[in-house]
């Protein structure tokens, strides 16, 4: 887990070194949108991995890689508000409201906030059964953050375009698991 606080450290001796290229805020913006991404999809795809290795011992990492990928859309909002728009809250829901690939990115990141508000041992035993129905908004943030990704790139899509395609395998083997547990119940109900 500690590999994934490499990214956030190399950022910020970039930052303090003046090694970021021609465009810190531009590279800060990028590195820690992308990451955040990966990480939210890695923290997606421990269960499929789970069911599909049997090692159970990977679950215990689904909340931190979770809760890394919220530290860096953060950094990533942070970055954006700070330095593109000075913390002027006019400007930043101007932004919001006028531009879709910022709107889309803005809704992944609120859909991630109740996620890591609610990620404690007490939140998880507080909601019971609401908290599993409260995290399916894992799935409409992924979503979003693909989408603010694939709208943000003006030429190549390739990157934002692979990205969607791991979101659609995982979404895709988890409804794959769902039906096959129907299945299963159908038949034992029938037996």
């Amino acid at each position: 887990m500690l590999l994934c606080l490499v990214p956030a450290g190399r950022l910020a001796w970039g930052l303090v070194s003046g090694d970021l290229g021609p465009n810190p805020v531009d590279t800060l913006t990028k590195e820690t949108g992308t990451w955040a991404l990966r990480l939210l999809l890695a923290s997606l795809a421990v269960t499929p991995l789970r069911r599909l290795t049997g090692w159970h011992g990977i679950i215990r990492y689904r909340r931190t890689l979770g809760l890394l990928a919220f530290c860096y859309a953060v950094l990533h909002a942070a970055t954006w508000s700070v330095f593109d728009h000075a913390l002027d809250l006019d400007h930043l829901i101007a932004d919001v409201v006028r531009r879709p690939f910022i709107t889309a990115g803005f809704t992944a990141f609120v859909l991630m906030v109740p996620l890591a508000a609610t990620s404690t041992a007490a939140a998880i035993r507080r909601l019971g059964r609401r908290w599993q129905l409260l995290h399916r908004l894992v799935y409409v943030s992924a979503a979003a953050g693909v989408v603010h990704y694939y709208w943000l790139v003006k030429a190549d899509t390739t990157a934002p375009f692979r990205y969607a395609m791991v979101l659609v395998a995982l979404l895709g083997l988890r409804v794959g698991f769902w039906l096959g547990a129907r299945h299963k119940r159908t038949q034992m109900g029938s037996g």
